[in-house]
This record gives structure tokens, C-alpha cells and sequence, in this order.
């Protein structure tokens, strides 16, 4: 593993940064806060092949890795611009029809998520079945030459502007842990209905709950085997931590660059406060953490991409936790720089401070990744 990105993923990066620069923040929360969709911004990204890096060639996309994708969702984030979905649609569902789809399921889908013109949701978490995914009641039962699905599943992003949403069932004769079923479900598909979630939050993406009322699918809405097992669904679990660990390092990027310029120019005492270690140091250490948990990510990122599931899930749950940890401390001492400014709408930095709170709840607490080091990498007894 190299510690230097390559030419391509260099030049990448810079030119999403300069699509992000041509929206910015002011777009990002506009959107947010009238309740639109960052609909311009996706659909430019998807134009340019941004969306569709990690897409193989052979169906539309770039035929990159999921570094290649984590690199576009960081340069938007840095740019102000963090699009959820992106986590989710080409992250995670895109990874999982891309590996365990059928051929028809690739040819339907993968060249959509590779030009940004169809977006997918993904729909685990259920109101008893949070962390525990064990624990998940959503069934799957064999009707004829198809399916039928009932459950629930909530804190469901950006089910409004998806065109289907990937579900994680077990089928009904299934007793014990999880052997997961993924399932294709069309937003419109009869007896499939969601509602929102009101959120703190300021976002364009909104959450849902979703619930499935006898939901009838062909058999072909299938993605991969039934009963696919937990290595079907990590296909898809590894990226999206990949993904979050990019989206948080690009949110402290863009915290730490409105502290330093504002540090620069703002003067109380003859001097810009820059100067002045008590800020200077904690924007220092910042820094050195948001850059750590970036490395990890990277190396994350590297596994994941030579097929090390196993390396990568580890590095991925790392990567996670340290940039969740490094955005949290990057945001809040951005925070403390700008004084009372840095809770006005004007300079943008308040705002930062929920979205980066929820990086320690999701997509995985911050709790079960300290659990799964404990156990897996220091050989620990399990906890619970």
C-alpha cells in the first residue's frame, strides 16, 4: 500500500473539488433548509462520471474502487456539499448488485448508478433490531413464482428520491442469527408506503420509516442467494463505513478551513487570534486526527478494494470510529475559534455540529466498533 495517492485519484479529487466550489455550502443548506434536493449538484455529478466511479466499465462506470468513490464523497463534503446518498446509493447498493447481482440485475441497474439517473435506498435497521441485526423481523415468504413482504424498517434515508430500496429480510422459515435475504423493492410497488422522521437535523436527505404490507415481488427481486449470508450483506456494510469515514473526514476539512481563515484575519488584541496558542494548538491537534483517521481510511479503503473482506471490515470499523472522533473535535473547535460567530447562520459552522454528532450513532455506534476491536482484534471475550 502506498501512502501517495496516484496521479488519477489526485487529479479526481481536484476536479470534484471544483464542482463542489461551484455549488458550495450556501447551495448545500439552502436546499436544506426548503426542504429540496441537492437534484442539480447529483445529476451534474452523475454527467460527469463522478457517481459512477466504482461502477465496472463493462456497465457505464469508471471500473475504479471504492477509494475512487470515498475520494468524490470527501471533495464534495470538504466543498461543503455532503451528499448522504452517496453512501448509500452508489456506496452500497451499487457494491452489492455489482457483486452478487444476476446479470439482469447488473444490466438494469449498474449503468443508472454509474450516470446518477436512478438512485437506491437501503433499508437494515428496524425499531427492535438496531444494532443487533439478529434481531430482524422483516420476512420474506415464497409465493408461487415470487415473493411477499412484510415488516418494518426505520431511520430509512432519502426514500422520497429513490426510484427502489434495497431490503434486508430473512425468510420466513428462518430461525436463529441472521442469514440475510436482499431484496429490490420499488418505492411504488403496491402495499410498500413510508413516512418521515422529524429530524434536528439540517439535511436534504430526510428518514423514513418504512413499512411493507404484503408486498408482492417477482422472483427476480432477489439480489443474490437466498439466505446469502452475512459475507453478501458486508459487501455492502464495508463501503458504506468506507464511505462515512470519507464524508466525515471531508466535513472536518471544511470545518478546520473556515476556523484557520477566520483565525487568519479575525484580530481582538493587536494580533490576528491565530497567533495565539490557546487556539492554535487545539486547531493543530485537529488536524493531526482528522489527517490519522484519513489514513486509516485510505488503508481501509485499499483492503477493501484487493478483497480482503475480513482486513477490510476491521480497518473500515477503525476508520469510522477515528474520523467520527476527528470531525466531532474539528467542528467543535471550529466552533470555540469563531466565538459567538460560530453559532450564526452566517458563517455556516453551527450547523456542522449535528451532522458530525451522528457519525458516533451511525451507521454503526461507536459502542459496537470498541465491541467488535475488543473481541476481533484483541482476542477479548464477547460482551454480549
Amino acid at each position: 500500500m502506498s501512502f501517495t495517492e496516484t496521479e488519477e485519484r489526485r487529479a479526481l479529487r481536484a476536479a470534484v473539488a471544483e464542482l463542489g466550489a461551484k455549488y458550495g455550502s450556501s447551495y448545500y443548506v439552502e436546499k436544506a433548509r426548503a426542504g429540496e434536493k441537492t437534484d442539480e449538484l447529483w445529476a451534474e455529478a452523475g454527467r460527469l462520471g463522478y457517481l459512477g466511479v466504482n461502477v465496472p466499465e463493462e456497465y457505464g462506470g469508471g471500473g475504479g474502487g471504492i477509494g475512487d468513490l470515498a475520494a468524490v464523497c470527501e471533495e464534495l463534503a470538504a466543498a461543503g456539499c455532503p451528499l448522504l446518498l452517496m453512501v448509500v446509493s452508489p456506496a452500497i447498493c451499487a457494491t452489492i448488485i455489482a457483486r452478487s447481482g444476476t446479470e439482469g440485475q447488473k444490466k438494469q441497474w449498474l449503468p443508472r448508478f454509474a450516470d446518477g439517473s436512478v438512485k437506491m435506498a437501503f433499508a437494515i435497521t428496524e425499531p427492535d433490531a438496531g444494532s443487533n441485526a439478529h434481531r430482524i423481523t422483516t420476512t420474506a415468504r415464497r409465493d408461487g413464482d415470487g415473493w411477499v413482504l412484510n415488516g418494518q424498517k426505520t431511520f430509512i434515508s432519502g426514500v422520497d428520491e429513490s426510484d427502489a430500496v434495497l431490503f434486508v429480510c430473512r425468510t420466513e422459515d428462518q430461525k436463529g442469527n441472521l442469514r440475510p435475504s436482499l431484496f429490490i423493492v420499488p418505492t411504488d410497488a403496491p402495499g410498500f408506503g413510508f413516512t418521515p422522521i422529524d429530524m434536528e437535523i439540517v439535511s436534504p436527505e430526510k428518514q423514513f420509516v418504512c413499512h411493507l404490507d404484503d408486498v408482492r415481488l417477482p422472483y427476480d427481486a432477489l439480489v443474490g442467494d437466498e439466505d446469502g449470508g452475512l459475507l453478501q450483506l458486508f459487501a455492502g456494510l464495508n463501503p458504506e463505513r468506507i464511505m462515512a469515514s470519507a464524508m466525515g473526514a471531508g466535513i472536518g476539512r471544511l470545518a478546520l478551513g473556515k476556523a484557520t481563515a477566520y483565525a487568519k484575519d479575525r484580530q481582538v488584541f493587536k494580533t490576528p487570534i491565530g497567533a495565539h496558542q490557546g487556539l492554535a494548538h487545539p486547531l493543530a491537534a485537529a488536524k493531526i486526527e482528522l489527517e490519522l483517521a484519513r489514513l486509516m481510511g485510505q488503508k481501509a479503503a485499499a483492503l477493501y478494494d484487493e478483497g480482503d473482506d475480513m482486513g477490510a471490515g476491521e480497518a473500515a470499523n477503525m476508520a469510522k470510529y477515528a474520523t467520527a472522533e476527528a470531525a466531532i473535535h474539528c467542528v467543535d473547535q471550529a466552533i470555540q475559534t469563531h466565538g459567538g460567530n460560530g453559532l450564526t447562520t452566517e458563517y455556516g459552522v453551527g450547523m456542522l455540529a449535528g451532522v458530525v454528532r451522528l457519525m458516533r450513532i451511525a451507521p454503526v455506534s461507536r459502542e459496537m466498533i470498541l465491541n467488535f476491536v475488543a473481541q476481533h482484534s484483541l482476542g477479548l471475550p464477547k460482551s454480549y
